[in-house]
């Protein structure tokens, strides 16, 4: 048997059918809707995809219509879907959701994905030679709820061996998956043995109990040589390690180590590390905080990458992290992080925004970009999901991303985008409003 290509990321998780409300109102009271799709992991992928990448998905589906539909979907947006399994005995899972946003109290969601062909993945039905072949492995907290079989995949995945390419990994905490109260302890066991990680600071308080801002959490998870803490409407900030600092490289030897720094090389030049703290414009020092402010000062906006922020909160002073993340791992200080505020966008639905922040995020480090415009195509690319009513949007083209996200930060803090402007193919100036 042939060894699978190579790709830049392989995204592992469930996908299901999503049917979207054709009109406002409750489920029991909606006549019809719409067949779409929706999965953390393959709107990620498709997202990539889109932004010139090569991705592989891999999953399971039922051997039925529904799982044919997801196939041919993925497959569509420019994803390998050659390593997705089907089970005979299992059906894929659908969900149904109403037209509110998810932060509205009348927001209803009902899944259907009990016993589905993807809650039962386990290293016996997944082609792992597949998963392995890659740059980055892009998992999420979702497949750990899903079964014992799923948490042990992810388990085997992340183990350290020479086969082990970089992981990156979305904390994405849904209480109501869990079977038991472990979740919060499981999450945090998987993101410490993570290379990127991707959290929300809503939910590391809540699965956590860590508050005190995006610092607080980094003294919390350490571990990581990138964390990306989502920050809702107020915007997102990055830490960087000493061992990230040099990109793509995993740190226990495996695939992403074997090809080396290289892997971090722009599309014009050599690696560029990850940015250091932006000096402030007034004393030209580093801003004394403990974040690096990489654009204008945050102020209250639509989110732009991961779910609304209960508070438009910095890093606190005073704050600690909870007993429930403590442990016996060391807690240095944490290294300086860089800041980038989220845009104005005119939100038509919140849902797949983290994922699509992630799938920006993750292009821009396989470009080798500075971590300021990281940051930024992550805004950009959850921009476009915000303004679309599905969980997967069409993201801006490569052009676009590049052109919006090397703006001047006095122009980054006038932008507004609304439903429809990754279609719009206008100058920068041309998508702003008074």
């Amino acid at each position: 048997m042939n060894a699978p290509d190579v790709v830049d990321v392989v995204a592992l998780g469930e996908s299901m059918v999503t049917f979207l409300p054709t009109r406002a109102g409750r489920l029991a009271d909606v006549p019809s809707f719409d067949r779409a799709i929706g999965g953390a992991e393959s709107n990620v992928a498709c997202g990539l995809a889109a932004a010139g990448h090569a991705v592989r998905w891999v999953s399971r589906v039922g051997s039925d219509g529904f799982g044919d539909h997801l196939v041919e979907t993925v497959g569509g947006h420019g994803v390998d879907v050659s390593a997705v399994g089907r089970d005979s005995s299992r059906p894929t899972g659908v969900y149904f959701r109403t037209a509110g946003d998810r932060a509205t109290d009348a927001h209803e969601v009902a899944y259907y994905r009990a016993g589905s062909a993807a809650s039962a993945m386990s290293v016996e039905n997944v082609d792992l030679a597949s998963v392995r072949a890659a740059r980055v492995l892009h998992l999420s907290g979702i497949t750990a709820a899903l079964s014992e079989g799923c948490l042990a995949l992810l388990h085997a995945l992340m183990a350290p061996g020479e086969d082990r390419p970089l992981v990156s990994f979305d904390v994405n905490h849904r209480a109501g998956l869990w079977r038991d109260a472990e979740g919060p302890r499981v999450l945090l066991e998987l993101a410490r043995g993570a290379d990127i990680v991707f959290v929300g600071e809503d939910e590391a308080e809540e699965a956590w109990g860590v508050s005190g801002g995006p610092s607080a959490i980094r003294a919390a998870l350490p571990e990581p040589g990138v964390l990306v803490v989502k920050q809702g409407g107020v915007g997102a900030t990055a830490f960087v390690s000493a061992a990230g600092r040099w990109g793509l490289v995993a740190p226990r030897g495996g695939a992403a180590h074997r090809h080396g720094p290289a892997l971090l090389e722009s599309d014009t030049g050599p690696q560029i590390r990850a940015a250091a703290p932006s000096p402030d414009p007034k004393t030209g020092g580093t801003p004394p905080t403990g974040v690096s402010d990489a654009g204008p000062s945050p102020r209250p906006a639509q989110s732009a990458g991961g779910r609304a922020a209960r508070r438009a909160s910095g890093p606190a002073e005073n704050g600690t992290p909870s007993a429930r993340a403590g442990g016996t791992h060391p807690r240095p200080a944490p290294e300086p992080g860089t800041f980038v505020p989220a845009l104005h966008v005119d939100v038509v639905a919140t849902t797949g925004a983290g994922d699509a922040f992630a799938a920006g995020f993750l292009s821009a480090t396989l470009r080798g970009l500075p971590l300021n415009i990281r940051l930024r195509h992550g805004h950009l690319h959850a921009a476009a999901a915000l303004t679309t009513p599905g969980d997967l949007a069409t993201p801006p083209t490569r052009d676009t991303t590049d052109r919006l996200a090397a703006v001047s930060d006095d122009a980054w803090g006038t932008l507004r985008l609304g439903p429809g402007w990754t279609q719009a193919g206008t100058a920068p100036e041309e998508v702003r409003t008074p």
